[in-house]
C-alpha cells in the first residue's frame, strides 16, 4: 500500500470493502502511505503483508472475521507466549472486530529456508526447537479471557481429524464414497489407541510446529532464538503431538538419525517415561498423518489448491513408519484399504479438483 492507496496484487481475493478497512486501520495506527507487499500465506483465509515505511517495518495480518479466522485466539496465545519469554511477534496494534492486527516483523529466516541453504545448521536449529517445546510443556496453560479459552485436544477431536483420511482421501483415490460402515470400522480400531492418551497431563499444543512456522533469531538467547508463527489453533493435549509435528514434517524430509536424537533430547529435558511416550507418539503420528492426507486432498478437491498433493508421498511414508509399531497392528490392517499415492493415484485426485 503506497501513498496513492495502491493495494497489493491479491486484491481480488478480498471481500468488497476490505481495502477501505485496511486503509483506515493503517491510517489510525500511523502506517498510512507505507509500502505493502504480500507475504506467503497459509491454508486459512488469513493473509499477511509486510509494511515498510522508511526504516520501520511491520507485518499486517488480515483475518476477515469468520469461523476460520477468528483473531481473538491469536491475540490471546501471542500475549501468553510473550509473557512466558518465548518469541511470538509483538502486537503493535489490533482491531479484532475488523480482523486486522499489526505485528512485529520477525524477518525471513524461516527454518525451512535456512536448512535449504545450509544443512549443517540442522542439528542446532532442531535442538533449539526441541528446547522450546520442553519449555512450553513445563508451563501452566494459557489463561482464559473474555473472548477465548483453551479447549481440550481430546479423543473426539483426534478422531474427527483422522477421519478426514476416510472422508476425503479414500473416496478420492478409489472413486467410492466413504460408507457409514467404513467410518465405523475406522473408529473401532482408532478409538482404543486414543483412549490412553488422556492419562498424560495436558500441555499447550501449538499444532503446526514445523520448519515453515519457525524463524531463527540468532541475536536473541536460549529458547527465544526461535520465532513462533501460526499458533492460533492452540489446544491442550498430549505433549507428543508437537514433537511429531516437528520431526515428521509434511513438507520437509528429516533423517531417522535426526528424529531419534531429537526425541532423546526431548525426553531427557522433560523426564517423561520413554516407553509410554514413544507409544503415544506413534499413535499421534499416525493420527496426524491420516489427518494431513485428508486435508491435502480436501485442499485440492474443495479449495482448488492442488499444490499440496506433492507432499502426499512424504506424508504417506511417515504414516507407514508410524503403523509399523506392533501396538498399531489393527489400524495398520484397516489402512491397507488406502491406495498409496503413486503418480497415477495423484493424477486421479487432481482430476477431481475444481477448474
Amino acid at each position: 500500500m503506497t501513498s496513492s492507496a495502491t493495494m497489493p496484487a491479491d486484491t481480488a481475493s478480498r471481500p468488497a470493502g476490505r481495502d477501505g478497512q485496511i486503509r483506515a486501520f493503517l491510517a489510525a495506527t500511523g502506517w498510512e502511505g507505507a509500502e505493502c507487499r504480500p507475504l506467503a500465506g497459509d491454508a486459512s483465509p488469513r493473509r499477511y503483508y509486510r509494511l515498510r515505511d522508511g526504516k520501520r517495518q511491520a507485518v499486517l495480518m488480515d483475518a476477515p472475521p469468520g469461523p476460520d479466522a477468528d483473531p481473538y485466539p491469536f491475540l490471546a496465545v501471542t500475549r501468553w507466549l510473550r509473557d512466558m519469554g518465548l518469541s511470538a511477534p509483538e502486537i503493535h496494534a489490533a482491531d479484532p472486530e475488523a480482523g486486522l492486527i499489526l505485528l512485529e516483523d520477525l524477518g525471513d529466516a524461516l527454518f525451512v529456508q535456512l536448512l535449504a541453504e545450509e544443512g549443517s545448521a540442522e542439528t542446532l536449529l532442531y535442538a533449539t526447537a526441541i528446547d522450546v517445546l520442553a519449555r512450553l510443556h513445563s508451563l501452566p496453560p494459557p489463561p482464559r479471557d473474555a473472548h477465548w479459552s483453551p479447549a481440550p485436544y481430546d479423543r473426539d477431536i483426534y478422531l474427527r481429524e483422522a477421519r478426514l483420511a476416510v472422508e476425503w482421501y479414500l473416496p478420492a483415490t478409489t472413486g467410492i464414497p466413504a460408507s457409514r460402515e467404513a467410518v465405523e470400522a475406522f473408529d473401532a480400531v482408532l478409538l482404543p489407541l486414543l483412549e490412553p492418551l488422556a492419562e498424560a497431563p495436558p500441555v499447550a499444543v501449538l499444532r503446526d510446529y514445523h520448519a515453515e512456522n519457525l524463524l531463527w533469531l540468532p541475536e536473541r538467547t536460549a529458547e527465544a532464538r526461535v520465532g513462533l508463527l501460526d499458533y492460533q489453533d492452540l489446544l491442550l493435549g498430549h505433549p507428543a503431538y508437537d514433537l511429531i509435528s516437528l520431526l515428521e514434517d509434511a513438507r520437509r524430509d528429516t533423517s531417522p538419525e535426526l528424529r531419534a536424537a531429537m526425541a532423546t533430547r526431548y525426553l531427557a529435558a522433560t523426564g517423561l517415561e520413554a516407553e509410554a511416550f514413544t507409544l503415544a507418539a506413534h499413535v499421534l503420528a499416525a493420527q496426524r498423518n491420516l489427518k494431513i492426507i485428508g486435508i491435502f486432498v480436501r485442499l485440492c478437491r474443495r479449495d482448488g489448491k492442488p499444490a499440496y498433493l506433492r507432499h502426499l508421498p512424504r506424508v504417506w511414508a511417515h504414516l507407514q513408519r508410524d503403523l509399523a509399531h506392533p501396538a498399531l497392528a489393527s489400524l495398520r490392517a484397516w489402512c491397507a484399504c488406502l491406495p498409496a499415492p503413486e503418480p497415477e493415484v495423484l493424477r486421479r485426485i487432481a482430476a477431481g479438483a475444481p477448474a
